[in-house]
Order: structure tokens, then sequence, then C-alpha cells
């Protein structure tokens, strides 16, 4: 009788303690551990995300480079107003971190990522998360080719990989997304400026070129629309030894000496550079280039300095594909004819682009990104 009494005892005991605990659980340390709580319903954003201190620290969820595929193909075509608006919604809840963890296992979570940057404007964080999806010889091929410059692959590519400096970066554009809805205007700059920019006194292990076209008619290979006829211009990256980077964004344009200049009636003008880093674009080809070729295409730009702008044979294009031109980049079937003129132009190269016109001195694959909607316009 004893016996049954105490077994009694042991068992209320363990209702007692246990039952009402396992209404609620959670994992912690292998371990199960549970505990009764009253849960509040919470909102979740599309890319909600624990935001660590750490890289190491950090997890993530298979489905972000999803969400990132999705926010990237219902933005294209948008207005930019539109989609700044819906990109810092939903980016101010992630970190690179986060989507650097996945990139490790899923090439694809890299292939978004630089899709993403490059919609971004971030285009040093947009070409070294190409470089991650391409195979390892190509991956080490992308060096400088100089004695003084890093000749180990297995540092570079460390070098290139994502990290907090990167984060920091993320973050500002985050935050410069949510006061910043429209387009930022292109503003001058000399040549000297843009040579100086990259003379930061850091040893560079890689270079990097992109050629950006803005259609007057997205997926169109039309000339000109009304009073628009488009732009094609470049990004120049430099890559430090120290996880730094220097990146300048800049087209050659017309310097208009009377209303007329640059047009069909007066096709010849002074010509400035502009600054072109906030500038929008329907399609991209990307690069890793030599110190080499870097130089070659800074010179480059000096030169188009002294030259006249002249709406058929020197204009934005045909600046922006002689830089393609040294850097290994072939783009096809890139001039048309319009009243009283013909030569390269904007809707032409964006088209060759779309339709994959583009080749390159080696085998080494470009960075390709085109507006998927006009892409599937013109198919």
């Amino acid at each position: 009788m004893m016996r049954f009494v105490r077994r009694y005892i042991v068992l209320q005991i363990v209702a007692t303690v246990f039952v009402p605990l396992i209404a609620n659980g959670q994992h912690t340390s292998g371990v199960t551990v549970y505990r009764v709580t009253k849960t509040e319903p919470q909102v979740v954003p599309l890319l909600a995300k624990n935001r660590p201190d750490s890289i190491a620290e950090t997890t993530i969820n298979a489905s972000v480079t999803d969400n990132i595929d999705e926010l990237l193909t219902e933005t294209n075509g948008l207005t930019e107003t539109k989609v700044n608006r819906q990109f810092s919604r939903v980016l101010k809840h992630i970190r690179i971190s986060d989507l650097a963890n996945q990139g490790v296992t899923d090439k694809k979570a890299y292939t978004r990522m630089a899709d993403l940057f490059a919609r971004l404007k971030l285009y040093p964080l947009a070409m070294k998360c190409y470089l991650k999806t391409l195979p390892v010889v190509s991956q080490s091929s992308i060096h400088a080719d100089e004695p003084d410059e890093a000749d180990s692959s297995s540092t570079e590519n460390e070098i290139l990989s994502l990290n907090l400096k990167d984060d920091s970066l993320f973050n500002q554009k985050t935050q410069w997304l949510e006061n910043h809805v429209n387009e930022k205007r292109s503003e001058a700059i000399g040549n000297q400026q843009i040579a100086e920019a990259f003379n930061d006194g850091k040893t560079a292990i890689a270079y990097a070129l992109l050629f950006h076209v803005k259609q007057p008619v997205p997926g169109k290979r039309k000339v000109f629309h009304w009073i628009n006829t488009g732009h094609t211009f470049i990004t120049l990256i430099k890559y430090n030894d120290d996880s730094t980077c220097v990146t300048r964004s800049f087209g050659f344009y017309p310097k208009k000496d009377n209303i007329l200049s640059a047009t069909p009636l007066l096709p010849t003008t002074s010509s400035t550079f502009k600054d072109d880093g906030g500038h929008n674009w329907d399609e991209l080809v990307g690069k890793f280039i030599s110190r080499h070729k870097f130089k070659r295409i800074l010179k480059l730009v000096s030169q188009f300095s002294e030259t006249d702008y002249q709406l058929s044979s020197n204009n934005c294009t045909d600046f922006a594909m002689s830089a393609a031109t040294i850097a290994g980049i072939y783009i096809s079937n890139t001039k048309a004819k319009w009243p009283l003129g013909k030569g390269n132009n904007p809707g032409s190269a964006g088209q060759s682009i779309i339709t994959d016109k583009v080749s390159t001195d080696d085998h080494t694959p470009l960075f390709i990104y085109k507006n998927l909607t006009t892409a599937s316009i013109a198919q």
C-alpha cells in the first residue's frame, strides 16, 4: 500500500511540474527546454533576420536568395522612385554577413547577391559576388599582373570575400535609399579627379570595369524617344589589399555651347565627363581586368578629355565602348541611323547586350545583368 502511495505522489509531482511546461517549448544548446509563455503576434518582414555582431555568429534561412530573386523580378521595369522605396523597406532587415554565409554553400546565392548589389549600384560588392560564381581556375586569374602585386590566389580570394566593411557600405546604402528615392543628378567631373581618386597610396590586388547602358526605350533598338537619347557610361574599381576599394562611375557628355549643341543640326560641341555614380541603367556588363588594362583606360579618359563631343563619331557610347574594348569586352551591332547622322548609340548597344551579342577576349565569363522586363520584350 505504501509503495502505491509513493508512486502516486511521484506521478503527481511530475504532472504538476512538467505537464504545464510542455505547452510551449524551445531548443537551446541541443537540450529541449520548455517554458510557459504568452506569445504576442509578430510581423516578420520579407527578409527579416537576426542581426548578430559578427559573421561567425550568423545563421541564414535558405529562402533569403529566393526572396531576393522575387524582389529583383518585381522591381524590374519600375520607376527608380518605386524601386528605391521597395528596396529600402526590405534591405534594412538583412546583413551582408547573412547572405555571405549562404553563398559559401550555394553558388546561386552569390549570383543573386551580385544582381542585387548591381541594382543597388554597389558595384564593388556585385563584382566580388560574381567572382565567387566562377570556377577556381577563373578566380585565380583575376589578380593584377605586376610583380609588386599580391601573387597568391588564395589570399586574393580571401580579400575579395565579403567582409564587415562591405556590411557597413550596405547599411549606408540602405539608409540612403530611405531618404533619396529619386535618381542622383550627374555632375561634371574632371579627368584629373578621376585619375587621382585611384592614387590612394594603397596596394591594389584586383581591378574591374563595368559597362552600363540606359536605353531611350528599354527593350527597344530605338535611337531616341522624343528628346531622350539614353546614355552609356563605365565604372572602374580598384580593390586594395586592406579590403578597401575605390570606385568611380562616369561618362562622356556634350558640354552645351548653345541650345542646338550635340543635335543633328550642330553635332559637334565641347565635351566633359560627369560623375554617373547615381545614374540609372538597363543593362550592365562587368569584367575583372589587369593593372595594365586599367592604366590604359585611365589614359583613354585623358585622351577623350581633349576631344570634342561629336554626336555621330565621338559620343558617350563611343567612349564607353573604347574602354570596354581595352578591357576585352566586345559588343556587336551597336550602330544605327538617325536624321542627319549615324553611329554607336545606347539603344542599339543595350539591345545587343539583351540579345547576347557580347563576347570577351579570353574564356573568363562576363558578369551580365539584363533588365528582366526588357529582355522578355526583346524575345
